[in-house]
């Protein structure tokens, strides 16, 4: 055991030495006297210190917070001839591990061995927390990088449908009308080519809606067409009063927040559709102190704490990872009188940059800005 002594007086010395031995403990024990000697020795690793209080120009709380100042995790117990109660719970509180009387050092091993192991136990604590952290960033880094990905992967497929499925159908289209200008209107020939063409419809209509599930064309016009258009479809598709406000005309946001938002709102209402036995149903959308925050009520049935300790309930812990990928976080509140959901995002902070990139490949896309006048929700018709 390395044992660093602050001692000046040379018997104090030989009897923490004996005492020690007679505890059973096999000491590397080596002796300085003033500040100097201490910052010299602190650059070498020490199992305990030990200190005496009074010290010629020098103290043993000095030297306590000196040992703390440099970041050294090492125990730190005073030995003194005369120490109060008042400066013993001051060295406590500044961190030392112990306080003996040089008249009484019978415990000095019992308790340089307990500091020692309660010590290193605080830094195998230390260390778990670190990798725990690590790990939990590690994690962080990869949900967005998986999220980053789905949202690429969906704007490729998208594109795909947009282009190779949707030109291929209006070929169609077009040989299916060439065929009924060339034949008797009346004949069976005929009635196959309309029915054709009303599949083509469909099949336009269902590209139409895949397209926009994978990378919702809408949000090209703002973040608050958007949620004002889900909110309605939402209304008339459940039979749910669903209400969108706002006091905003067009804020002004990062690249990254309003697909995350989106996500999130749609995300919240098909939770409120599945689950939550509602009739009525909120969303509001506000920017203040350079914060969005965007809240989803409803006045359904409520969530007990079951229901957010489900193995497999993905829903609510699958809006805070969307949160978090944007530096934001999520608030729940939930009883009788229904739940509520606020996504709030900082506008400003390095965590905004993680998507903006792909906010920004996305929105610079041709496909997506492609839009049907006749219906902003869906892309153009090929």
């Amino acid at each position: 055991m390395r044992v660093l002594h602050l001692e000046d007086n040379d018997a104090d010395h030989a009897l923490v030495a004996a005492h020690l031995r007679r505890g059973g403990i096999d000491a590397d024990l080596h002796r300085i006297e003033d500040e100097d000697g201490l910052t010299d020795a602190l650059f070498e690793d020490w199992d305990i210190i030990l200190s005496d209080y009074n010290l010629p120009g020098y103290s043993g709380l000095a030297a306590l917070e000196k040992v703390r100042k440099v970041g050294k995790l090492v125990p730190f117990i005073l030995v003194s001839g005369e120490i109060g109660e008042d400066i013993a719970v001051q060295a406590m509180r500044n961190g030392a591990n112990d306080y003996l009387l040089k008249s009484n050092l019978a415990r000095l091993a019992p308790a340089a061995l307990l500091a020692i192991e309660a010590n290193r136990t605080r830094i195998a604590k230390q260390q778990a927390d670190l990798a725990l952290s690590q790990s939990r960033q590690q994690l962080r880094e990869l949900a967005q990088h998986l999220q980053g990905s789905i949202e690429q992967e969906r704007a490729a497929i998208a594109r795909e449908i947009h282009d190779d499925v949707g030109g291929a159908l209006t070929a169609v289209k077009f040989d299916i009308a060439w065929i009924l200008r060339h034949v008797d209107e009346h004949s069976p020939v005929a009635e196959r080519a309309r029915q054709a063409l009303e599949a083509i419809a469909m099949a336009h209509e269902a590209s139409q809606r895949i397209m926009h599930n994978l990378r919702p064309a809408i949000l090209e016009q703002g973040l608050i067409a958007a949620l004002q258009w889900m909110t309605d479809r939402f209304a008339k598709r459940t039979g749910i009063v669903a209400e969108f406000r706002t006091s905003h005309e067009q804020p002004e946001l990062p690249p990254s927040v309003p697909l995350v938002a989106y996500r999130f709102c749609q995300e919240a209402l098909t939770n409120v559709s599945k689950h939550a036995q509602a009739s009525r149903v909120s969303v509001d959308l506000t920017v203040a102190g350079g914060v969005l925050s965007l809240e989803i009520s409803d006045n359904g049935r409520g969530l007990n704490t079951d229901d957010l300790a489900k193995a497999r309930s993905f829903g609510i812990r699958g809006l805070k990872e969307r949160a978090e990928n944007v530096g934001g976080w999520v608030d729940l509140s939930s009883g009788a009188q229904g739940t509520t959901l606020i996504l709030s995002v900082p506008l400003s902070g390095p965590e905004n940059g993680f998507i903006d990139a792909l906010g920004s490949e996305l929105g610079t896309n041709s496909a997506y800005a492609d839009l049907d006048p006749d219906d902003p929700t869906v892309w153009s018709q090929p």
